[in-house]
């Protein structure tokens, strides 16, 4: 059975850091999709990183650019999201999602994600 469990949430002032992990265990694809989602109260979920395992893509929304960086670590199927510098409106609960990656995909569409974890919350103070 797939499985997502997220990590690393919590509640940080605003210029501040967090990494959230995200622990995979029964894929069975040897090459997925595992991206980072968030959802704030009252808004649509948004995405917010991907990355291709193995090193084949990476994707950031314009909104987490040059602050978030995906990275992966193979040999404990853990995928991760450094945020720096974080600001107020960052705050929300943060999904990792997983799929088996399509060849040629980017990971950049909602199918590339058929698995999602329980989430994590962020909360960033002004």
């Amino acid at each position: 059975e797939e499985q997502l469990v997220e990590s690393g949430g919590g509640s940080v002032q605003a210029g501040g850091s967090l990494r959230l992990s995200c622990t995979a265990s029964g894929l069975t694809s040897s090459s997925n999709c595992v991206g980072w989602f968030r959802q704030a109260p009252g808004k649509e979920r948004e995405d917010v990183a991907s990355i291709g395992t193995g090193g084949i893509s990476t994707y950031y929304a314009d909104s987490v650019k040059g602050r978030f960086t995906i990275s992966e670590d193979s040999a404990k199927n853990t995928v991760y999201l450094q945020m720096n510098s974080l600001k107020p409106e960052d705050t929300a609960m943060y999904f990792c999602a997983a799929g088996p990656r399509e060849f040629g995909s980017w990971c950049t569409n909602s199918r590339d994600f058929a698995y999602w974890g329980q989430g994590t919350q962020v909360t960033v103070s002004s």
